[in-house]
């Protein structure tokens, strides 16, 4: 199976430079965004998808819907392509940073998760992924769940290197996921 992992288009939030894990909240592409998404959009129009993944986050599925106008496919939400559940909505990234770094890898704040919840959130994720029959899907998500889709197909990312990961907006991967 080919899959192609995405982070989502710039945001409001990005500019910010603020958490954001819950849907409800007003986070969308800016401008910049949406010229990403529209980019990305070009470079994959060739690539016969037969179906979107997203993550129930807003941003991922209006990323989804712009590259999906060369496509006409489903668009799916998948829960567990949420991103980290850090515990600091609209809280700055810099100050969740700071909370965790005593325990960079295993500190959870506030009812969030953990890093390495996330990862085995998003490995689970990998591995329903292997059990459907699709021929090419395109998964729109988060820098957070690319780093564990970096580490997982490209291998030699020890969890302590997982933050040292950076992907741009709209910035993708393309990888084969085995039978």
């Amino acid at each position: 199976m080919d899959i192609y992992c995405m982070r989502h288009g710039r945001t409001n939030y990005n500019d910010l430079g603020l958490c954001n894990d819950d849907p409800c909240q007003n986070v969308h592409l800016t401008e910049i965004g949406i010229a990403q998404a529209e980019s990305a959009a070009l470079a994959l129009k060739d690539v016969v998808f037969k179906r979107i993944l997203v993550s129930p986050l807003p941003r991922t599925r209006q990323t989804a819907e712009i590259l999906n106008r060369f496509h006409a496919v489903p668009i799916e939400i998948c829960p567990d392509l949420a991103d980290i559940r850090s515990g600091f909505e609209g809280k700055a990234i810099a100050d969740y940073f700071r909370a965790i770094s005593a325990d960079p890898l295993q500190m959870r704040i506030d009812g969030g998760e953990s890093v390495l919840d996330h990862k085995r959130r998003i490995l689970g994720f990998i591995d329903w992924l292997a059990s459907q029959k699709d021929e090419n899907v395109l998964i729109i998500a988060h820098e957070e769940t690319m780093r564990v889709f970096i580490a997982y197909f490209e291998g030699g990312i020890e969890d302590s290197q997982l933050r040292d990961i950076h992907v741009g907006n709209c910035e993708y991967r393309h990888y084969v996921l085995p039978r």
